[in-house]
């Protein structure tokens, strides 16, 4: 490997990183790990809530930064650190699934960013042309358009000084064991996904699968991103590896059948994700204005008040064990410790929504940002003294029954009882309960009408989280007859319950 290639500090926030947060204050997080890789001068920031890789890259004096996060002083302190100038910012494509920082680094710094070709923001960028090259320090950084997941996806080819090529930052055109879905540039184009994944086949097999199997590679998601469907856990591998395990690219698979592949299973995308594009592509406001906006405390009666007057979710952002316990009835619970901002997208959809929340004491401003990473910048304040102050000023409460795995299993063995199990597709054909019903959170408004209005039900995620959601979706429409199995599959198969046998094990809470 050439004498340039040393090493590469890859902060992995296995949670979300917070912008106001020193290096020295995020290693003291135990969800932010530090480990070693293989390249000097680039640094990828990866937020585990989003599934989400940014990337700083210095070199000289001069830095740029790939897909940055909404929230950008991260990035500016580093370069100041670094004594670099951010000279540009490489968008690989308008993204769907979170609100880039593009805009606001642009204003802060003075950096130009870059699309590559066929995109049109409504602002001023550099629309880079087919193999165009900047120069960034002792690196340069070569446009390759790779059109499929969107028509104006691009890859980033990064060589050292001395033109060997060393890594390609591959936005959603190459994920680590899959590739960028093609169905989401639809509603801006007249083709269809399968006309997409055909350009995709062509994209991957001319300007990626040709470069030296020594070529790390870099994406802008990893597992449990809604932007592919076979992503690996890992979030950085060489191209050697990925062709050797990637479906996607085996040498002898025609178009044909990769269109098949890539297209088969394709579950419909969260709601929000065309309104980020939007925004993306239109422009929003800085983050600084939207924090401010919603970091306002107010009291329970103010809280009720504003609730009333404005029609505002309240969002409960607790632990799911709080939740059950007390809560405000007709609040809807998604919890900062899962995968907080991806449920939020997918199942209130609408981001000018108005938001309420109700957030563990220190935690307000974490999420405002997380919310406002995915474009919801409606939060118009917090429950100041969070549920203790509402219930001290004797207001009402509503709580949400739940029952051990032991408990479920007793009741298991007494009667046929209905199960409602709110996992993914795939897990539940992996193994579930017998009988019981797959209604799949993601899409629970779909299955409504399915729950028993007069009998008690159950219901059941993977480890706990995700049934507290659906929960508090029913109740807040009027159903009450449910009981919660807390700890989900993981305490029903440790209890012994009876379960189908597992075909294809998948692992997500």
């Amino acid at each position: 490997m050439n004498k340039d290639i040393l090493s590469l500090f890859i902060l992995q926030t296995l949670t979300c990183f917070k912008s106001e947060l020193s290096k020295k204050e995020m290693m003291k997080n135990e969800n932010i790990i530090e480990k070693t890789s293989v390249l000097s001068g680039v640094e990828q920031i990866y937020t585990g809530c989003l599934a989400q890789g940014a990337y700083y890259i210095v070199s000289n004096g001069e830095a740029v930064i790939i897909d940055p996060l909404r929230e950008v002083q991260p990035y500016i302190d580093k370069a100041y650190k670094d004594n670099a100038k951010i000279k540009y910012i490489f968008e690989t494509h308008f993204h769907a699934d979170f609100v880039s920082g593009h805009l606001t680094l642009a204003k802060k710094t003075g950096a130009s960013i870059v699309f590559g070709p066929t995109a049109n923001p409504n602002f001023e960028a550099i629309i880079a042309k087919d193999g165009e090259v900047f120069q960034v320090g002792d690196f340069t950084i070569t446009a390759l358009h790779t059109p499929g997941h969107t028509m104006e996806s691009t890859t980033y080819l990064l060589k050292n000084k001395e033109g060997k090529d060393i890594a390609i930052f591959s936005g959603d055109t190459l994920f680590l064991g899959d590739v960028g879905r093609p169905d989401l540039a639809q509603k801006a184009t007249s083709m269809t996904q399968e006309e997409l994944a055909g350009m995709l086949f062509d994209s991957l097999r001319t300007k990626i699968l040709p470069l030296a199997d020594d070529v790390i590679v870099y994406p802008a998601h990893g597992a449990g991103s809604a932007c592919g469907k076979k992503m690996m856990k890992e979030t950085v591998d060489t191209l050697g590896n990925q062709k050797k395990i990637n479906y996607a690219l085996r040498a002898d698979m025609t178009k044909d059948e990769f269109v098949l592949e890539v297209t088969d299973g394709l579950l419909p995308p969260p709601l929000y994700f065309p309104l980020n594009v939007k925004m993306n592509k239109e422009g929003y406001e800085d983050i600084d204005y939207v924090i401010k906006r919603g970091i306002q405390a107010l009291s329970p009666d103010a809280f009720e008040t504003a609730a009333n007057e404005t029609a505002a979710i309240v969002l409960d952002v607790r632990h799911q064990k709080d939740f059950v316990k007390s809560h405000i009835p007709r609040s809807i619970f998604i919890g900062l410790e899962g995968g907080f901002a991806p449920w939020v997208g997918a199942l209130l959809a609408d981001t000018k929504q108005p938001l309420l929340l109700v957030c563990p004491e220190g935690k307000e401003e974490e999420a405002i940002t997380r919310l406002s990473r995915i474009g919801f910048d409606n939060t118009i304040g917090y429950l100041k003294g969070e549920i203790a102050a509402w219930i001290h000023k004797g207001k009402e409460t509503d709580a949400l029954t739940s029952i051990s795995a032991k408990e479920f299993k007793k009741a298991l063995e007494t009667k046929e009882i209905p199960v409602f199990d709110v996992r993914k597709e795939g897990e539940f054909a992996s193994s579930h309960i017998k009988n019981a019903k797959l209604t799949p959170l993601d899409f629970l408004n779909n299955y409504l009408s399915e729950f028993p209005k007069d009998t008690d039900f159950y219901l059941h995620c993977a480890g706990g989280y995700r049934s507290v959601i659906a929960a508090s979706i029913l109740k807040s429409r009027g159903i009450h007859n449910l009981i919660d199995v807390a700890g989900g599959f993981d305490s029903i198969k440790k209890e012994g319950i009876p379960v189908s046998n597992e075909v294809c094990p998948i692992t997500l809470k």
